[in-house]
């Protein structure tokens, strides 16, 4: 099964908070109705906290700054439904969202596959 694994940078017109509102309550439900006809059958969104511990142990890495969540979309083997062109328009229609409220070129999206470790 493939995976997209999509590192989100918010808006920047955006706090963190609003970002974690939108992607939550107004794109989550988007992705969910557009599910059947791209194929998604599974969706998770990672929101990232605030911790003093947690911020310290990433600095300690000398890293960039942290993402503002993580989005992890599970593809089915399977063909998914509807014609090509609604397959397209849903495509279109999340991207455009997107747009809304991730600052698009700095938030890499790469495809994977899972190698369990520890189950």
């Amino acid at each position: 099964m493939m995976k997209i694994v999509f590192c989100l940078k918010r808006h920047p017109d955006m706090t963190r908070a609003e970002f974690q509102d939108y992607w939550r309550n107004r794109h989550a439900p988007l992705v969910m109705a557009r599910a059947k006809l791209l194929g998604i059958v599974r969706y998770v969104q990672s929101h990232t906290v605030d911790d003093v511990v947690f911020a310290r142990a990433s600095a300690a890495r000398g890293g960039c700054p942290p993402y503002d969540g993580v989005a992890e979309l599970w593809y089915s083997d399977e063909p998914p439904e509807g014609t090509l062109e609604e397959q397209r328009q849903a495509s279109r229609d999340l991207l455009e969202d997107e747009r809304c409220f991730i600052d698009v070129p700095n938030s890499p999206l790469f495809i994977v596959r899972e190698k369990e470790i520890i189950a």
